[in-house]
C-alpha cells in the first residue's frame, strides 16, 4: 500500500467509519491540528470516546486535549477541551467516577521538560486542579476501581538529576491511590523499576493485578504482580514481547485471555539511527549536561508494526500475534508536516459488549486512526 502523504492523510480526516475488509472498520478522526497523538479511547453511555493532544508540535505551548465522540458510525467533535497557554496538555485519561462525575485527567509540562509537569484533573468545561503529586508524574493508563472503592491511578516518575537535563534515564513506576474520591493521593513505589513508565494496570481476580511496562531502554514490555491490590508490587521482569520505548496498551478480555496492542519490535533488532531526545524539535536552549546513572533511554526505534498480543498465562507470555497494520514506523522526527514521520504508535485498545476490540492509535502523527474489529474479522482466526 503506498504511503499516504500529510495532505492525504488530512483529506481523510473526516471521521467516518468505512468497511476495509471483512470484520474491520476504520476511520480518522476529525482534528484542526497538524499533530494529533496520544490516543485514549473511553466507553461510555453516551457513545465511546476518544481523546489525544493535538497542536504543533509535542511540547509546544499550543498543544492542548482534545475529545471526539462515535454515534451513527462517524466520530464527532474533535474540539480542544483544555486550553493552558503556557504549557504542553499531553497524555488524557477519561474516567467515569463511581460519583457520576466524567473526568479528564491529564499532564501539563513546560516545553520539554517533563521533570517539571504537574498532573491535573477536572470535570469537562470546570477548572482543573493540580494533583498533590511530585513534579514530573506522568499518567497514561486508565483509571481502576479497587472493590474497597479507592481510586487506582498509575503513575510514571520522570525524575530529574540536580544540575542535569531530564532525559528519561532515572523514570520510575508508582501507582497513585485515592481513598477519598479523587480529594488525595497517596504513592505506592514499584521497586526496581528504573526505565519503567506507562504503567497498564490489569485486574486478574481478587486482590491479584497485573501491571506492564514501556521501557526506555526499549528492549522488551515488563511485568510486575500484586497479591494486595496494589498496596505492593514485584520488581518488574520483562516478558516476550519486544518493546521500542513506545506506549503500549493492555487489557483483560471477557474470555480470560491478556490482549496487548503494540510495536513488538526494539533497538536489538533496529540499530541504525536515533534521536538524541524525545524534544529534539523544539530548539529550547538548555545548558545542562545530560542526566548520567540509571537505564540508558533509546529515541528513534521505528514505531511499527502496530500488532495485537494475546496472552493464556495472566500476561507472562504473549505467542499468538496478530499484525493489524505494518509500515516503516519512522520516528526520528515528531514533525506532522513533512512525512519523514510514518509511525504507528500509543494505542488505546478496549473490548466493547459484543466482543468487538476498538483500537485507536497514532498516525505518521498527522491524525488519530480508529479501527473497530469484530470478533469473525480474518485476523483473529489463528489465535480464537
Amino acid at each position: 500500500m503506498p504511503i499516504m502523504t500529510p495532505d492525504q492523510i488530512a483529506d481523510g480526516m473526516d471521521g467516518r467509519l468505512r468497511e476495509t475488509a471483512a470484520g474491520r472498520r476504520e476511520a480518522l478522526l476529525p482534528s484542526p491540528c497538524i499533530q494529533n497523538h496520544a490516543a485514549f479511547l473511553s466507553p461510555a453511555a453516551d457513545g465511546l470516546h476518544c481523546l489525544w493532544f493535538g497542536g504543533s508540535l509535542e511540547g509546544k505551548s499550543d498543544i492542548s486535549i482534545h475529545r471526539a465522540t462515535l454515534a451513527d458510525d462517524a466520530w464527532e467533535g474533535g474540539e480542544a477541551v483544555t486550553d493552558d497557554p503556557e504549557r504542553s496538555e499531553q497524555n488524557p485519561v477519561e474516567f467515569d467516577a463511581p460519583d457520576g462525575r466524567r473526568l479528564l485527567i491529564h499532564t501539563a509540562q513546560p516545553g520539554g521538560n517533563q521533570d517539571a509537569c504537574v498532573v491535573r484533573m477536572r470535570e469537562l468545561g470546570k477548572t482543573p486542579e493540580d494533583l498533590a503529586l511530585p513534579n514530573g508524574s506522568f499518567v497514561r493508563g486508565p483509571v481502576h476501581v479497587r472493590a474497597d472503592g479507592a481510586w487506582l491511578l498509575p503513575l510514571f516518575r520522570c525524575v530529574s538529576r540536580p544540575g542535569q537535563k531530564w532525559t528519561g534515564s532515572h523514570d520510575t513506576a508508582a501507582l497513585a491511590i485515592s481513598e477519598d474520591s479523587g480529594a488525595s493521593w497517596r504513592e505506592v513505589d514499584v521497586p526496581g523499576s528504573i526505565g519503567c513508565v506507562h504503567m497498564t494496570l490489569v485486574p486478574l481476580g481478587g486482590a491479584r493485578w497485573a501491571a506492564f511496562f514501556r521501557r526506555r531502554p526499549a528492549d522488551f514490555v515488563f511485568r510486575t504482580d500484586s497479591e494486595d491490590d496494589g498496596e505492593s508490587w514485584s520488581e518488574p521482569q520483562p516478558t516476550d514481547v519486544p518493546n521500542n520505548n513506545s506506549s503500549i496498551s493492555v487489557i483483560r478480555l471477557r474470555d480470560g485471555r491478556i490482549a496487548m496492542a503494540c510495536n513488538p519490535t526494539n533497538a536489538a533488532e533496529h540499530p541504525e539511527a536515533r534521536r538524541e531526545s524525545l524534544y529534539d524539535e523544539l530548539g529550547e536552549a538548555d545548558d545542562r549536561p545530560n542526566a548520567t546513572g540509571g537505564c540508558n533511554p533509546t529515541w528513534g526505534v521505528p514505531r511499527a508494526p502496530m500488532t495485537l498480543c494475546f496472552s493464556t498465562d495472566e500476561g507472562r507470555s504473549f505467542p499468538d500475534r496478530v499484525t493489524v497494520e505494518d509500515g516503516p514506523g519512522a520516528c526520528l522526527s515528531n514533525n506532522s508536516v513533512d512525512g519523514n514521520n510514518r509511525e504507528m504508535s500509543y494505542p488505546s485498545l478496549i473490548e466493547a459488549d459484543d466482543g468487538t476490540l476498538h483500537l485507536a492509535y497514532t498516525y505518521h502523527r498527522r491524525a488519530i486512526k480508529h479501527l473497530a474489529l469484530s470478533p469473525d474479522w480474518a485476523g483473529f482466526k489463528d489465535v480464537t
